[in-house]
């Protein structure tokens, strides 16, 4: 039989100089440049090697929601919620387009 050749997407001085790179707050960016790998090849190998942590996502704080939205039509339009419940299917940008020609009061959620 005839053995396979692996071929090795990263060295080992690479993946070290990424680990190292990465826990002294190098961006992942900048990492990518080095190795001249895209970034999620990069975030990839960080992962695997356990070391990687994701950006944290912004919180729905102070967000608006389809919900809220379709309830300031609603009251803007003196109308029940309900009447507009299907108006949740619609897209957020959509809802924010309408609410924004429709809606002559200041919105808070």
């Amino acid at each position: 039989m005839t053995e396979k050749t692996v071929a090795v997407n990263y060295t080992e001085a690479q993946v070290t100089m990424l680990v190292e790179g990465y826990k002294a707050g190098t961006s992942v960016e900048d990492l990518a440049v080095r190795v001249g790998k895209t970034v999620k090849s990069v975030v990839a190998k960080l992962s695997r090697e356990g070391v990687y942590k994701a950006k944290a996502k912004a919180t729905g704080k102070g967000a608006t929601t389809k919900a809220d939205l379709v309830a300031k039509l609603a009251a803007e339009l003196d109308l029940d919620p309900k009447a507009l419940q299907s108006l949740d299917k619609a897209t957020k940008e959509a809802l924010e387009a309408l609410v924004a020609k429709v809606c002559f009061t200041t919105f808070e959620a």
